[in-house]
């Protein structure tokens, strides 16, 4: 025998054995990253597949089926209609470790598609009411594409895998098809989704157009605001248009209380601290141009990162809009209702994961992001379990992120490689929390 052949087969027997002696997450950990590997190319074709069929929220029966029936493949015992088209399943591992919850969102938004794509959605349907196009315009179609492909990969290695992971398919994201009603997050905690297994932990993502791809963003404690629905209904005395003195006005009443809150914002709440946002999207009023009307309604949204300072905006809010109605001999009502409390990474948790996020995708692709204003009910799993939520980039080098079509956009456009670099992420996070006691 050569001494290269000796050499050789010595390497051989000592792999073969650090692989027996190796703890069962690091075996674990080996046969899930081949596997995800592996399994890319599904990704893409479940991500494209979802994509040209998009659903609203409570809608998602087509995608919630996919997401089953690929689940059940797997060998896993599958839950659905949990807050009416969610989907969960439990992966028990084959040592003993922690409980993880790892969520996917599935819904898509009432957006009429101008990507251009081949795989482009002309789905149609009716929103509020209202005719709409539908569209993956915020990526949820990345989302359970890369959960599944997770799932497809921890359960490639249960029998080397401590610990139990539940994956949650959440509807409604975006919002119930009818307003007021509950979003999914919370109707899945509200039908007992944590009730038999309560996880240690929970962990989603976002794919992200402000991110370049290839690159995750994260920050300790707040993310993402909390998300209210304001409606403000300001009621005075129809007349003439040519005699306003004989009635009160609700328009300028309206408009003297939003101009009041933008105030109110600027001179009166300490924004250096903790951000603000307070918009009004609707304004309807009369139907006549010569006729001032009784009644005039603004709907709107508000964005806070403090419960406490969310408290004070309101009740300020509410007295502004009385005293100004008081003063011109009308009334306003202010109801207020929260789709979404802010998002709050755990600072331990955060400081747990963020080198996993590195050993991901590398420390020089992890970024700290700032705070960001927009809203996800993640956020009602996060505050029920200790929760972490990191970004996913999604445009294309050599286009700029910050002048990219946005999500929400109509022309929101997901480099595919996102679903790689997010799925490595989520699934690395995984294993080194099951792993680590």
């Amino acid at each position: 025998m050569s001494h290269c052949h000796r050499r050789s087969l010595q390497a051989a027997c000592l792999l073969a054995l650090s692989t027996l002696l190796a703890p069962a997450g690091h075996a674990a950990e080996s046969t899930a990253v081949a596997a995800l590997e592996q399994a890319q190319p599904n990704l893409v074709q479940w991500r494209r597949d979802i994509h040209q069929h998009p659903e609203l929220g409570e809608q998602e029966t087509r995608t919630a089926k996919l997401v089953a029936d690929h689940l059940r493949s797997l060998g896993l015992t599958v839950r659905t209609g949990v807050g009416k088209t969610g989907v969960i399943a439990v992966l028990k591992g084959a040592k003993p470790g922690p409980r993880i919850a790892l969520r996917a969102d599935m819904d898509a938004l009432p957006v009429t598609e101008q990507t251009g794509l081949p795989f482009a959605s002309k789905v149609k349907a009716e929103y509020r009411g209202q005719p709409v196009g539908v569209m993956h315009a915020c990526g949820h179609d990345a989302h359970v594409a890369i959960l599944m492909g997770v799932a497809q990969a921890l359960v490639a290695a249960k029998d080397d895998l401590p610990g139990e992971v539940m994956f949650v398919f959440q509807p409604a994201e975006e919002g119930p098809p009818v307003a007021g009603e509950v979003f999914g997050a919370a109707l899945m905690l509200k039908e007992g989704v944590f009730k038999d297994f309560t996880p240690d932990a929970v962990f989603g993502l976002h794919v992200w157009a402000g991110l370049p791809v290839g690159s995750v963003g994260y920050r300790s404690g707040p993310l993402m605001a909390a998300a209210d629905e304001w409606s403000l209904t300001v009621r005075g005395k129809q007349t003439h248009g040519s005699r306003p003195w004989d009635g009160v006005d609700p328009i300028t009443l309206g408009a003297q209380i939003l101009l009041g809150t933008q105030s109110m914002i600027a001179r009166q709440i300490n924004i250096a601290t903790s951000p603000v946002v307070l918009t009004a999207g609707q304004f309807q009023a009369g139907v006549r141009f010569n006729i001032i009307p009784d009644e005039a309604k603004l709907v709107g949204t508000l964005r806070t990162f403090d419960p406490a300072v969310r408290e004070d905006v309101i009740a300020r809010f509410r007295r502004i809009a009385t005293d100004y109605a008081h003063a011109s001999e009308g009334t306003a009502e202010l109801q207020v209702v929260n789709n979404a409390p802010a998002t709050i990474n755990q600072p331990a948790l955060t400081q747990r994961v963020r080198p996993s996020l590195e050993k991901a995708v590398g420390a020089a692709n992890v970024v700290e992001m700032p705070l960001v204003t927009v809203a996800e009910d993640f956020s009602q799993f996060a505050n029920t379990v200790p929760g972490f939520y990191f970004f996913v980039g999604s445009t294309s080098k050599g286009i700029d992120p910050a002048t990219a079509p946005i999500n929400h956009s109509p022309q929101f456009l997901l480099d595919e490689q996102a679903l790689e670099t997010g799925s490595k992420a989520m699934l690395q996070v995984a294993l080194d929390y099951l792993r680590t006691p």
